[in-house]
């Protein structure tokens, strides 16, 4: 007898819920939200991590992995997958597969898709035959009857606008501005300002609009210009900060920020020779390269950092703790890296990008 599973008991009540409504589901629906949520945590149940290796897996993982149709036209399953993938507005895992679901949805290929994944043995893997409900014969079957269930409902989604993917389900419409209609509203520009110091440009039309509407509008900011001072050097669009590396030490097994405050003066108290240094903070990972040559040092994965913050004897130096030998029965280990900055602003603007990258890659939510 199958046990009774609470998430495919939630599906079920998500479903009927959608089908009272009548009509196709849009993303103004108040349960629709709630139903990819849903769908999410059963793609996520008992899904097996690697033993090595930093990346983790999510349902993306396996779904990119589907196999497609040999020969003739692809499969409207293979072209959804394809779309997904393809897609340059998300930039995680988690959002390809986010994506992947409305679109899903929309095209109705969501059960032909678990359905691919019961007969690829391979992929099977991915889930664990006692907690999931993928991997489970007696808990797959119900989830598939529920996903034709859904097969057999409208969906029209705005699957144009799917960048908010990566890190929520709640599409940012006008409905939310509707229901906070004369209430105070606040919002946060990531990266607004350009390598020079000024306001990143394709903003200015769209604050210009703002500012007609809002006469007192204006942006908290004080532009740094770099006058006589070398210019940042920027490599793919991307800025890379001209740093002086001093060294590293071991903290143990303990990679919080409460290490920092012993850390950063156990390695300058080492005068280790200085290396000068080109910082690069990416989407995904922090690359040091060396400045002369570009010859690349080091690169850490956000996964493999675990704290990062500023001395506070010395405002332009700061350091960041990352995990050395996560494959370790014992645990893992890590080590303290500390960098120096041309200026205070400087190094808040980089601790601040590697925490915003923290947020980035989180897999679950």
């Amino acid at each position: 007898m199958a046990r009774k599973e609470p998430l495919l008991i939630a599906l079920k009540g998500g479903v009927l819920r959608l089908r009272e409504v009548g009509g196709p589901c849009t993303d103004t629906s108040p349960h629709l939200a709630s139903l990819c949520q849903l769908l999410e945590n059963i793609l996520r149940k008992g899904l097996q991590q690697p033993a090595w290796g930093f990346r983790r897996r999510d349902y993306w993982h396996w779904l990119e992995q589907l196999p497609t149709a040999g020969t003739g036209r692809l499969s409207p399953l293979s072209t959804s997958i394809q779309k997904a993938g393809g897609c340059e507005k998300v930039q995680t895992a988690q959002g390809h597969g986010r994506y992947f679901l409305r679109l899903a949805l929309q095209e109705k290929v969501l059960a032909a898709a678990v359905r691919e994944l019961a007969q690829t043995p391979r992929l099977l893997e991915f889930y664990d035959p006692v907690s999931s409900i993928l991997g489970n014969e007696e808990l797959l079957e119900p989830f598939l009857s529920l996903l034709l269930v859904v097969t057999e409902m409208d969906f029209s989604l705005d699957l144009q606008n799917c960048s908010f993917l990566d890190e929520s389900w709640l599409l940012p419409a006008g409905a939310l501005l509707q229901k906070l209609k004369g209430q105070p509203l606040s919002f946060r520009l990531l990266r607004w300002r350009w390598h020079d110091g000024e306001v990143y440009e394709p903003l200015l039309p769209y604050l210009k609009v703002l500012k007609e509407k809002e006469p007192k509008f204006q942006l908290q900011h004080s532009p740094r210009r770099r006058g006589k001072e070398e210019p940042r050097r920027l490599q793919g669009g991307r800025l890379l900060y001209k740093l002086r590396y001093l060294g590293q030490t071991s903290v143990g097994k303990y990679g919080g920020k409460e290490v920092l405050a012993h850390a950063i003066p156990a390695v300058l108290e080492r005068r280790s020779p200085v290396r000068e240094v080109l910082f690069d903070v990416k989407e995904t990972e922090v690359l040091v390269q060396e400045r002369n040559s570009s010859k690349l040092l080091c690169r850490y994965p956000y996964p493999t950092i675990s704290c990062v913050g500023r001395c506070t004897d010395s405002s332009h130096l700061f350091g960041f703790c990352v995990a050395t030998s996560p494959e370790s029965p014992d645990g893992s280990t890590f080590d303290c890296l500390v960098f120096a900055s041309s200026s205070e602003q400087e190094c808040e603007e980089i601790i601040r990008r590697i925490a915003a990258g923290f947020k980035h890659t989180e897999w679950f939510v």
